[in-house]
């Protein structure tokens, strides 16, 4: 019959070239709003809803993907969101007016929010427990590449006319070779299982199930039934703490902070993005090689608690050193409507958050409290238009000396590099890895989905309130909240998250069903101790 197809690398393929395309299509638009918005004239409301657009479309995705991927199977899930993807990338390179451009990325972002949650599953599924910590990791790492990848793709196609449509086609090339490895793959574990590098898993897709195996409404996720309730609350609390400490703004913040320890100018600010961009595939790679050592649990609070102390610790430099209040679209005066990228590079931007400009104005000059200075409004130039945002968040007191200014600015720099290490190594993988772990086969897709609408939903939230949220409480106590969140997360993760490190889905299965109260999970526990008894599949039918 010949020889078997390499599965673990196809794997790796596939999970790697799924979170690039991620990554990529991410980002992508940090580079190409600016052409956009010169060739279309987009206004600053205009920008956001384009960029938003593709939050819309992974909400949806995430809402509708679940059933589609426990209905058709995870690897027909990942062809189908690829040829979504196409479509979206055709449509954007093509694209004419701003309807066009909104539909384009309301379709891409549907696609990579399908493939990502398929992507996830399958490779979970196919490989054994000993791969499958740093196999599905490495998704999170695609997706860092990918965000490399595309500013360098930015930066390169700058100057290029049209450029902006070769941007968002590029994004095409890892989905059509993601297809072309999945194309050597089986559908499902129960054509893996003679395989003699896999091992024979509890299940594989929906319609093979042996006539013995449970059925689960979506309802049962809410339910006590084999401890359902319990597993959901530990997906929703792990995607919702991830966003809720606050990583989107922190990294739209970064701009900031690297514009104070003196990274001015164009060819600095790429200098600074692509350290960032390397911070974070390095703390994505180093969490690759400990999450089947040191476990899931142990990165997650290691992850968690840096967190903490490094936000926590922009917040309190923030009290001492006054900085801006973080940019906003209304900071550049607009009266050839124009408007621009942000000083700094993309990558520092979350890319879902709308276009954030700002001048070398901005930059030099001390914020000051609308209480002690009022500008003109930077769109209508009447001094009594509603004044511009800006906040004071330096303590009362002697100015600090030069140096001193210069060395906590400095320690901002170190917390929000240990910050995007400790989300990388973190939340960033490990999230995904227990979602796709926790869950009956006969469930899987949809749960995972249903706590990925969560998961962009509250990304969607935390990215719209962040100038709301400064301008009620002021930035460093907005940081310090967001420190006080990760401490709520670090509890969390104690008490609820249990440890699946070298245990099969159906030893982890089984750990759930046994656990009545996942409170018990807090403790430490030695998957050899959990008796168990394999479901074995038979290979006829």
């Amino acid at each position: 019959m010949g020889h078997s197809p390499p599965v673990l690398p196809l794997c790796a393929s596939v999970s790697l070239l799924g979170g690039l395309t991620f990554g990529y299509e991410l980002a992508v638009i940090s580079g190409a709003l600016l052409p956009l918005q010169l060739d279309f004239g987009l206004s600053c409301l205009e920008q956001e809803f384009l960029v938003g657009s593709l939050l819309l479309g992974a909400l949806l995705a995430s809402l509708v993907g679940g059933f589609l991927i426990d209905c058709y199977g995870r690897k027909q899930a990942i062809l189908g969101s690829n040829l979504v993807l196409l479509a979206g990338s055709l449509t954007l390179g093509l694209a004419g007016s701003l309807a066009w451009l909104v539909l384009g990325r309301a379709v891409v972002g549907f696609a990579i929010s399908l493939s990502s949650m398929a992507c996830c599953i399958y490779v979970s599924e196919l490989v054994g427990p000993r791969q499958r910590g740093v196999l599905v990791s490495l998704y999170e790492a695609g997706i860092t590449v990918g965000i490399l990848l595309s500013y360098a793709l930015n930066y390169a196609l700058a100057g290029t006319p049209w450029g902006w449509r070769h941007m968002f086609g590029w994004a095409t090339a890892p989905a059509v070779l993601q297809s072309l490895s999945l194309l050597f793959l089986p559908a499902g574990t129960d054509e893996t299982a003679t395989h003699k590098d896999l091992i024979p898993l509890q299940g594989g897709e929906a319609p093979k199930l042996g006539p013995g195996r449970p059925r689960y409404s979506f309802l049962d996720l809410f339910r006590a039934r084999d401890n359902m309730r319990g597993r959901t609350t530990v997906g929703l609390g792990l995607v919702l703490f991830q966003q809720l400490t606050g990583q989107p703004n922190v990294l739209c913040y970064a701009s900031t902070i690297f514009s104070s320890v003196g990274f001015h100018g164009g060819s600095s600010a790429v200098l600074a993005s692509v350290g960032l961009g390397a911070v974070k595939v390095a703390a994505t790679l180093t969490a690759m090689g400990l999450v089947d050592r040191a476990g899931r649990r142990a990165l997650l609070l290691a992850g968690c608690a840096l967190m903490a102390l490094s936000v926590s610790g922009i917040g309190l430099v923030s009290f001492a050193v006054p900085m801006d209040s973080g940019p906003s679209c209304l900071a550049v005066p607009n009266a050839t409507g124009q408007t621009g990228l942000p000083g700094d590079s993309g990558l520092l931007q979350d890319s879902s958050l709308p276009p954030i400009p700002r001048t070398n104005e901005d930059q030099r000059e001390p914020i000051l409290s609308t209480a002690k200075k009022t500008k003109p409004h930077p769109r209508s130039g009447d001094p009594s238009a509603p004044p511009r945002l800006a906040l004071s968040s330096a303590l009362p007191g002697p100015p600090l000396p030069a140096r001193g200014h210069a060395l906590l600015r400095w320690t901002a720099l170190l917390c929000l590099m240990v910050f995007v290490s400790a989300f990388s190594f973190g939340f960033g993988p490990v999230t995904w890895l227990v979602l796709s772990e926790i869950y009956p086969v006969e469930i899987r897709g949809r749960a995972f989905a249903f706590c990925n609408s969560f998961n962009w939903a509250a990304n969607l939230f935390i990215s719209l309130s962040f100038l709301d949220l400064i301008g009620t409480i002021g930035l460093s106590w907005a940081f310090l909240l967001y420190g006080l969140t990760a401490v709520l997360g670090l509890g969390f993760i104690y008490l609820f998250v249990p440890e699946t490190k070298g245990q099969s889905l159906a030893e982890i299965d089984q750990q759930f069903q046994k656990r009545r109260f996942t409170l018990s999970f807090g403790h430490r526990q030695n998957s050899t101790g959990i008796p168990y008894s394999r479901i074995e599949i038979s290979a006829a039918s």
